[in-house]
């Protein structure tokens, strides 16, 4: 599979974090694995029409980590996979998560709102597990 990276200009993070995010949230997911290629510098450039170095200091970050290898004049592939055992659950949560949109939506929660509830309430309930 191939990744296809986006920006979300509403995230707060650099452009360069929002592509490490997307890679290691595709490693968790289990939607890259160890000999997937990342897509080239030039092609995430020429999709995002951002600035090569942005590209190249996501990938370098990448690499610092252990989750990446550059192969020169080949491309950037994947090392390591961040799945764990979970990932058999992530099917029914999915649907369940969907099930939660939906009746989100029908209460009249636009994106933002369905974002700030659930990110509240994912705050609150990290804080009350840690107490």
């Amino acid at each position: 599979m191939v990744i296809e990276f986006y920006l979300d200009g509403r995230s707060g993070l650099s452009p360069y974090l929002q592509l490490v995010q997307q890679v290691r949230h595709a490693l968790r997911l289990g939607l890259l694995r160890e000999g997937d290629q990342l897509p080239t510098v030039k092609d995430v450039v020429a999709r995002l029409a951002i600035n090569p170095n942005t590209v190249l200091k996501a990938y370098r970050e990448l690499e610092h980590e252990g989750l990446v290898a550059a192969r020169p004049g080949v491309g950037t592939f994947v090392t390591r996979t961040l799945a764990d055992a979970s990932l058999a659950a992530h099917g029914r949560l999915r649907q369940d998560l969907r099930r939660w949109l939906t009746a989100a939506r029908l209460a009249g929660l636009d994106d933002e709102s369905i974002e700030a509830l659930f990110m509240a309430t994912f705050r609150t309930a990290s804080q009350e597990d840690i107490a």
